[in-house]
């Protein structure tokens, strides 16, 4: 889960990192208002979760409140890579003299954290990366051991930073730290980290990324979830606890365990076809989250055709079959539809799915061309 950047660094101001002064307005009157009791320059920041928000004219420097107001209008009326602009950020401006990066991620690789810092801040950190892969100072974190002293050293040498300033880096890459752990975090990143005009280091931009499997333990931070981003079908899946995620295919998909759902995909794309959507239904699914699954699906104007790939084992054939009965009784579909079901009581499954008309197949291969011959309008 992704989350703005106003509240990013609400999160990080709490583990003392050093944030400027502002506050969050959904009207050019309130950024108007934020702007006087600041009392200096502003600069009115669109609040949306995609990259390029200052290409597309969604970060705008203000000189006086009445500014704020002209231009917070101007950008809450915009749609930023087809998302609306809902909020905005009116932050204290700041003399910069020198912009960082810096930034912990998980490294798959390493099977640990790392934190990374480069002295070209304020830019994509996937251009440097691929342009100047040198300039990215990297250090892994010991989970056992925490994020240590000489390790920050290390970054804070690795980037040419004075050493006057070493001190309050430490104590933002500590916070940083524990932002990124205590939040169960797979991303926590100040883009810009900046040196002002009076020596001091800022945390001009964040940005956070929430596992998703530990928000049950942070519900405070699921409740900032912003749904914009999200098509509708996903939002509904999550209801009932489906992993769902929407394509651009033709073939629908609904299957039990991510990783055949992502063989499903596979095969399907091997024999010539698109797929609609990752879907996994999981372990022991009842028949009302099948029939819940079969709707989502069905929403989505593009699929032609529906491939079911069930192994029964906790998931029984018999309630997977009474799933998609019942949803097909309630939304009564006119697309085809192919269902490979085998294992636990998938025999009683096969039978309630052919005695409704459907096609069936015994193996995966059969199941994925039938379903891409089915999507292509062809028996």
């Amino acid at each position: 889960m992704k989350l703005h950047e106003y509240q990013s660094k609400q999160i990080f101001s709490r583990y003392g990192v050093p944030i400027p002064k502002g506050r969050l307005a959904v009207t050019a009157i309130e950024a108007r208002q934020i702007a006087e009791e600041l009392g200096s320059r502003v600069v009115i920041k669109s609040q949306v979760l995609v990259g390029g928000r200052g290409k597309a004219g969604g970060i705008r420097l203000a000189k006086t409140p009445q500014e704020a107001e002209e231009l917070a209008r101007a950008i809450l009326g915009m749609e930023i890579k087809g998302l609306p602009v809902r909020k905005v950020l009116v932050d204290e401006a700041a003399t910069i003299e020198k912009e960082i990066y810096l930034g912990i991620t998980n490294d798959r690789a390493a099977l640990r954290p790392v934190i990374m810092a480069s002295a070209s801040g304020g830019v994509e950190i996937e251009e440097v990366a691929r342009l100047t892969p040198e300039k990215i100072i990297k250090v892994h974190i010991d989970p056992l051991l925490g994020f240590c002293d000489y390790q920050a050293r290390d970054l804070a040498a690795g980037i040419d930073l004075p050493k006057t300033l070493w001190r309050s880096f430490d104590a933002i890459a500590h916070g940083l730290w524990q932002a990124f752990i205590q939040n169960d975090a797979s991303l926590a990143e100040i883009n810009p980290l900046v040196v002002t005009g009076d020596n001091r280091l800022l945390a001009l931009d964040g940005k956070m990324v929430i596992d998703d499997s530990a928000l049950p333990r942070h519900p405070d931070l699921a409740e900032m979830r912003d749904l914009d981003i999200e098509a509708p079908a996903e939002i509904e899946a999550r209801k009932y606890d489906l992993s769902y995620i929407q394509l651009d295919g033709q073939i629908g998909c609904m299957v039990n365990g991510a990783g055949l759902a992502m063989a499903t995909m596979d095969i399907i794309k091997y024999y010539g076809g698109s797929p609609a959507n990752f879907l996994d239904i999981g372990g022991g699914a009842s028949a009302e989250k099948v029939a819940a699954a079969l709707r989502i699906i069905l929403s989505d104007a593009n699929v032609k055709a529906i491939l079911f790939n069930v192994f029964g084992g906790i998931t029984r054939g018999d309630e997977v079959a009474r799933g998609i009965l019942s949803a097909l009784a309630e939304v009564k579909p006119d697309i085809p539809m192919v269902v490979r079901l085998v294992g636990v009581n998938a025999e009683e499954g096969r039978r309630l799915l052919s005695d409704a008309h459907m096609l069936t197949a015994e193996t995966l291969v059969e199941a994925a061309q039938k379903a891409v011959n089915a999507a292509k309008g062809e028996n």
